[in-house]
């Protein structure tokens, strides 16, 4: 019931990402799921994934850059709503 209501509120549960790249090789992963309440920032959390992203995923041509810019647009945006999924999977 208090999921519930936190997620009529406007909660959600997102997904932050990040990149690494590896000389020739990029790696575009996703984090654990985040609950975050309705007017409540993970700042914190994403300028950690972030920081992952701009210190080791530019470095593979061509799609490190490309992984990273997408990345950083996806968690300056808040990150990836999967709140549908979660609660689906939850019924």
């Amino acid at each position: 019931d208090e999921l519930h209501m936190e997620l009529q509120r406007g909660g959600k549960f997102v997904m932050f990402e990040y990149c690494i790249s590896i000389i020739i090789m990029s790696f575009k992963r996703s984090s654990g799921i985040y609950f975050v309440r309705a007017g409540e920032r993970r700042i914190g959390t994403i300028a950690g994934y972030s920081f992952i992203s701009l210190i080791g995923g530019w470095w593979g041509i061509p799609w490190g850059p490309i992984y990273t810019i997408g990345s950083l647009i996806t968690n300056l945006s808040g990150g990836k709503n999967i709140t549908n999924e979660v609660v689906a999977s939850l019924r």
